[in-house]
C-alpha cells in the first residue's frame, strides 16, 4: 500500500475526514532513507495536530520500518489587525475660541458631560498642550492613564472616564507645576500622539478643546483627522467677537472647509445669585448674536456667568450636573448644537483636510 492510501487512514476527529480528503496533507516526499510528511491545518492552533503527527508515525513504521519518519506541522499565519485611529468615533467637533480667558474649557467641559447626560457616547481630549485645563476641572489631576499594547505592537493610552466621558489631556503626563516650553513641532507631535494613539473606543462624539487662536495646532488637528465641524466661543465684548472673525476665517478658508457649527456666547450677562432674575451685560450685549447673522452661523446658546460655573470647575464638578439657570442654559445649548450637527451630517462627508502650498 502506498503512503497515501496508508494516510486515508489517519482521521482528522473534529473534521470526521481523512486527513488527506481534508487537505492536510500537502507535501509526500520520499527517498532512499527517509519520509517526510508536510501538514498543513486550518486553524493557527489545532488541539489534535501533535496525535495526529504522532498517529503517522506509528503507521508509516510499521510499513517502512528502514526509513526515518519526519513530520513537519504547518499553520496558517496569524492576521495581525492594524491599530485604526479613531475608527470607532463617529463624530469630531472641535471647540475653539479666538482669543483667551473667554471660558473655552469650562463650556468644553460642560458640553460633554451634557452629552453624555443625554444618552451619547462622549469623549473630550485636551489640545490646549500649553494650558491644559481638562484635569482640573473633572477633578483627575492625579490620575495616570493606563497603556495597553494593540495586537500589532502600538502603544495605545486608555482615557479616564469620569461623569460618563472619557478624558485625555497633555496634563495627565507632565507635572502640572512646571511651564512646558515646547517648539511647534513638538505640541503637534504630542497632539497627534494623543488623537492617534488613543483607544477611545466607540464615540458618538468626540469633542476636542483647542488651544486659543488660530496656529499649529489648528492645522494638524484638521490634517490629522476628519473634523466634523467646529464650534467657536466668545464673549460678547468687541475685543473678543474680532478674534472670532479671525477663527471662523480660517476654518472656512478655502483650503480648510470645516463646517462651523455655531457660536457659543460665553459670559453673556451677569447674575448674582441673590438676584437670581437680573442680567447685567458688564461684557456688552448681543456681541455673538450679530456675529451669527454676520456669519450666517447659528447661535448655540448664551451663557451667563455665575460666580458657581468658576466655582464648580475649580472643584472639578462640571456645572451641568446641577439644577440651576445656568445649567439649564448649558443643557439648551447642546440641544442646539446636536441639531446643527444633524444638519451638517447631511451634507458631504467629512474627510481630513490636505492643504497644499504653493
Amino acid at each position: 500500500m502506498n503512503i497515501q492510501e496508508l494516510l486515508k487512514n489517519i482521521i482528522h476527529p473534529e473534521l470526521k475526514q481523512n486527513i488527506i480528503d481534508a487537505n492536510i496533507v500537502q507535501s509526500i516526499e520520499e527517498n532512499d532513507n527517509n519520509i517526510i510528511i508536510t501538514l498543513l491545518f486550518k486553524k493557527q492552533v489545532d488541539p489534535f495536530a501533535n496525535t495526529i503527527k504522532r498517529n503517522i508515525e506509528e503507521l508509516l513504521k510499521k510499513h517502512h520500518a528502514d526509513k526515518n519518519i519526519h513530520v513537519k506541522l504547518q499553520f496558517p499565519e496569524k492576521k495581525v489587525k492594524q491599530w485604526q485611529p479613531l475608527a470607532d468615533v463617529k463624530n469630531i467637533i472641535a471647540i475653539a475660541s479666538g482669543k483667551g480667558g473667554v471660558g473655552k474649557s469650562t463650556v468644553a467641559s460642560n458640553l460633554a458631560v451634557s452629552l453624555a447626560m443625554n444618552g451619547y457616547t462622549v469623549g473630550l481630549l485636551d489640545a490646549d498642550v500649553y494650558g491644559p485645563s481638562i484635569p482640573k476641572m473633572f477633578g483627575i489631576e492625579k490620575e495616570k492613564p493606563e497603556v495597553n499594547i494593540h495586537e500589532d505592537g502600538t502603544e495605545l493610552i486608555k482615557p479616564i472616564k469620569k461623569y460618563g466621558v472619557e478624558l485625555l489631556s497633555i496634563g495627565l503626563f507632565v507635572d502640572p507645576s512646571q511651564a512646558l516650553i515646547w517648539r511647534g513641532a513638538m505640541a503637534t507631535s504630542a497632539l497627534k500622539q494623543l488623537i492617534e494613539q488613543t483607544a477611545w473606543g466607540k464615540l458618538d462624539i468626540l469633542l476636542i478643546d483647542l488651544p486659543p487662536g488660530t496656529g499649529d495646532i489648528h492645522l494638524t488637528l484638521v490634517q490629522t483627522v476628519a473634523v466634523t465641524g467646529v464650534v467657536i466661543v466668545t464673549t460678547p465684548q468687541e475685543v473678543a467677537i474680532a478674534d472670532v472673525i479671525k477663527g471662523i476665517s480660517m476654518f472656512r478658508n478655502p483650503q480648510i472647509n470645516v463646517p462651523v457649527l455655531g457660536i457659543i456666547e460665553n459670559m453673556s450677562w451677569f447674575t448674582p445669585a441673590e438676584l437670581p432674575n437680573n442680567k447685567y451685560f458688564i461684557f456688552g450685549k448681543d456681541g455673538g448674536i450679530r456675529m451669527a447673522n454676520e456669519f450666517n452661523v447659528r447661535l448655540l446658546g448664551q451663557i451667563p456667568l455665575v460666580q458657581e460655573i468658576c466655582e464648580a470647575g475649580d472643584k472639578g464638578i462640571p456645572l451641568v450636573n446641577k439644577h440651576s439657570i445656568e445649567a439649564e442654559a448649558f443643557r439648551n445649548t447642546v440641544v442646539h448644537l446636536l441639531e446643527s450637527l444633524n444638519e451638517r451630517n447631511k451634507l458631504e462627508p467629512t474627510k481630513k483636510v490636505e492643504i497644499k502650498y504653493k
